[in-house]
């Protein structure tokens, strides 16, 4: 068979840095271009390195890999604002994913020009004296871990980009032949992340350096990744189409025993790692690179070179700056309040558009759907995990938008100050009907009200395509807001979420379930009750803006299962990790996406729609690959069968 590759530039302009202690950050300067004698210097090589952290950049906190990661999961659905990016995606009858829409490129483009230095820093870096084996385990484990993304999103990909297997391609071939998934793991990503273990740091080089932990993290990952890929119980196809046999020769059940090894191995052996206190800590934007962080892609509000960007006062949408969270979020900029007791005279706009972290930019793009907030978040009382993601409740800021009124009325004609709430979303459904209809105080957001109650209020059932909770643990945070609203239209400057210690327990715990023989003190329940206990300690209601220290561990302890099964695996990550671009991996790697993402609940697009509509999802086998992005099947020269055959199924 002819061999083919894929094509790879070697001038894309990537990063170099300089060397500095542990503690500090990486320091970047650009450099036009890599080259075989670039990587055989002390200098290219840190160079490399660095480019390797600064492109996470490029994905992760891009909102559409966001989206690809989350429409059309249980727990994101489209939001009224979204075009074909998203709606393809939900799968619901108002789109199709194709080629062109999938999002999956956000991934595909920049994972292979990291690969590739990363190649290339593997395979010259041993010519350099002064380099030490730690620092290219840096090298490898990114080479890892992009594979290890490419492959849970595509299946086989190439491992040959143009000058042979894992070698730093100098050429500039538009062919490519794609490996099988077994290949891809057991050439790439295992031998990598075992290596990568062994000489990493415990603590790393700089802060946010890769270290054993962040390393043991992703091989257990794998691991318990591939021993589902071989066991494949619901006879999902894989492409290239390949035998499910362990090229090594193991079977799925040692995959899993080796994901619980390595996982409860990184758990006794923490190094700087470990739990926040609390859950409402781990995602505190005050609070940011805190222990539970194993790896993120940092941002910075001090410095736009240190980030890539063009200014942080403004973003369009691009890569490298942070913009996820604007696709979850719906525009509460349009709440009003009156100056009137009646509801009399011009109204104003008591919610403004803030850089804070439960507010922000509303690109309207994804909503929750209602059975997150009834069923995934059910217990709102003792869990602290609700209150710690979602901003249920919207507080008048118009003080410092400019406005003077020392205070509004809102609600049934109640005045309103700054810092009280204008409308929230409730926990649950109340005991005395909502009055969505009121003809005096009437919200132009279509909430309703209750008696008694200032806050214009929403059900859980009311939930819908134009109003829903934002999502807070990603939020936007600065420091220069002063008295004012801030810059709420600039990239997010804090960093974002990529791997958290807290990971471990949830990855341990389901090869535990999958039949991994356990060890005294770290079964599947006793792994999760670790996370389930530290979701019951409170010391701030963040919708209540107020302390509240409470401590629930024992009734959360007291409420999970005896047996725990995949499915309460799979709710406790949606708990722990909602809408940080874990979902969509997770139902596939555990083959429930058809099962638990078929048919959601939610209503409709229109203002004061409060009508809740079931809606069924049409997800078939093929979906469980994304497609090969559009523009690699046209930048390839080579024949349009061989271009057809290099697509996933499905979507040729």
């Amino acid at each position: 068979m002819k061999r083919i590759h894929i094509k790879k530039y070697i001038s894309t302009v990537l990063l170099a840095s300089l060397l500095i202690g542990c503690s500090d950050i990486l320091e970047e300067t650009p450099r036009g271009i890599y080259t075989p004698e670039y990587f055989k210097t002390e200098k290219g090589v840190i160079g490399g390195v660095t480019s390797l952290y600064a492109n996470l950049r490029y994905v992760y906190g891009n909102g559409y890999w966001l989206n690809a990661c989350e429409t059309g999961t249980d727990e994101y659905t489209y939001g009224h604002g979204a075009d074909g990016n998203y709606k393809d995606l939900d799968l619901s009858g108002v789109g199709s994913i194709t080629p062109s829409s999938s999002r999956a490129d956000v991934l595909w483009n920049r994972a292979y020009s990291d690969i590739n230095t990363a190649n290339g820093i593997i395979e010259n870096a041993v010519e350099v004296k002064t380099i030490s084996a730690a620092l290219v385990a840096e090298a490898r484990f990114f080479r890892a871990f992009d594979y290890f993304m490419l492959v849970q999103t595509f299946g086989g990909v190439p491992l040959d980009l143009g000058s042979g297997e894992l070698k730093f391609n100098v050429s500039t071939s538009r062919f490519s032949a794609r490996n099988t998934v077994p290949e891809v793991y057991t050439k790439a990503i295992f031998p990598d992340l075992v290596i990568a273990i062994n000489d990493l740091p415990d603590a790393g080089r700089v802060t946010g350096g890769i270290t054993k932990t962040a390393a043991r993290l992703f091989l257990a990952k794998a691991y318990l990744t591939y021993g589902w890929w071989l066991e494949n119980p619901k006879n999902i196809p894989t492409y290239p189409e390949a035998a499910r046999t362990d090229l090594d020769g193991h079977d799925a059940q040692w995959y899993y025993q080796q994901a619980y090894n390595v996982a409860t191995t990184a758990i006794d052996n923490p190094g700087p790692f470990g739990l926040q206190q609390t859950y409402y800590d781990v995602n505190l934007a005050q609070n940011d690179r805190n222990k539970e962080m194993l790896l993120y892609a940092d941002h910075t509000e001090s410095s736009e070179y240190y980030d890539g960007e063009s200014s942080h006062s403004y973003n369009t949408g691009t890569s490298p700056g942070n913009f996820a969270v604007w696709m979850v979020t719906w525009d509460y900029t349009f709440l009003e309040s009156a100056p009137n007791t009646d509801w009399s005279g011009t109204k104003i706009r008591s919610v403004q558009r803030e850089a804070a972290q439960a507010y922000g930019r509303p690109w309207k793009c994804m909503a929750p759907t209602i059975d997150v907030v009834k069923k995934t978040f059910n217990d709102k009382t003792n869990d602290s995990r609700y209150d710690g993601t979602f901003v249920t409740s919207f507080r008048g800021n118009w003080d410092k938008g400019g406005v003077k009124n020392e205070f509004l009325y809102n609600a049934n004609g109640i005045k309103v100050y700054p810092g009280d709430a204008i409308l929230s979303f409730l926990d649950e459904e109340p005991a005395t009907n909502i009055d969505y209809s009121n003809s005096v105080y009437k919200s132009n957001v279509g909430a309703g009200i209750l008696p008694g109650r200032a806050d214009f209020v929403i059900a859980p059932s009311g939930i819908s395509r134009y109003a829903y909770p934002n999502l807070w643990k990603i939020g936007t945070y600065r420091t220069d807001n002063g008295t004012g609203l801030g810059q709420p239209n600039g990239s997010i400057t804090r960093p974002f979420p990529v791997a958290k210690f807290s990971e471990l327990y949830l990855v341990a715990a389901e090869a535990a379930v999958k039949g991994a023989v356990t060890v005294s003190g770290k079964s599947a329940r006793e792994l999760v009750n670790v996370l389930r206990a530290r979701a019951g300690i409170w010391r701030w209601s963040n919708n209540g803006n107020k302390a509240k220290v409470q401590d629930n561990s024992a009734a959360m302890i007291a409420a999970t299962p005896a047996t725990i099964t995949i499915d309460y695996i799979l709710a406790e990550r949606s708990r722990e990790f909602y809408g940080e671009g874990y979902r969509w991996h997770d139902l596939v790697r555990t083959q429930k996406w058809g099962e638990l993402a078929a048919t959601y609940e939610i209503c409709g697009t229109a203002v004061g729609d409060h009508t809740p509509v079931k809606v069924t999802r049409d997800i078939q086998a093929y979906h469980y690959l994304r497609p090969i992005p559009q523009g690699q099947i046209d930048g390839m020269e080579m024949p349009a069968a061989e271009k057809a055959a290099y697509q996933n199924p499905g979507y040729k």
